[in-house]
């Protein structure tokens, strides 16, 4: 899926795979974002994005996987269901402990 977020002025690349995140997928979604950077792209855009959503994946294969890659790729795994409302706060809020957590890292 290809959507275009006027906010960021960047196309965003949206993978969905039915198996757990692998290096044939990370370069894949490498592929597209140098077509769409090299092709796509107007002067005025900023680097696409790709968002690989699966259904599991390792932090280790992850790391490995999409390290070194000058693309901004990002995987997460998906769930069959939407969460209420509170779990979708309880998640976003552990996100952001995590995130300032390893900022002075």
């Amino acid at each position: 899926m290809v959507f275009y977020n006027k906010i960021l002025h960047a196309y965003v690349l949206i993978e969905l795979k039915t198996t757990k995140l692998t290096p044939k997928a990370a370069g894949q979604i490498n592929m597209y974002l140098n077509y769409y950077a090299a092709e796509v792209n107007d002067p005025e855009d900023n680097p696409p994005i790709g968002i690989i959503l699966c259904t599991d994946k390792d932090s280790v294969a992850a790391e490995y996987a999409l390290g070194g890659l000058s693309n901004q790729i990002f995987a997460s795994r998906y769930v069959l269901y939407m969460p209420n409302k509170e779990q979708l706060i309880k998640q976003v809020e552990e996100v952001l402990n995590r995130w300032h957590s390893h900022e002075g890292d």
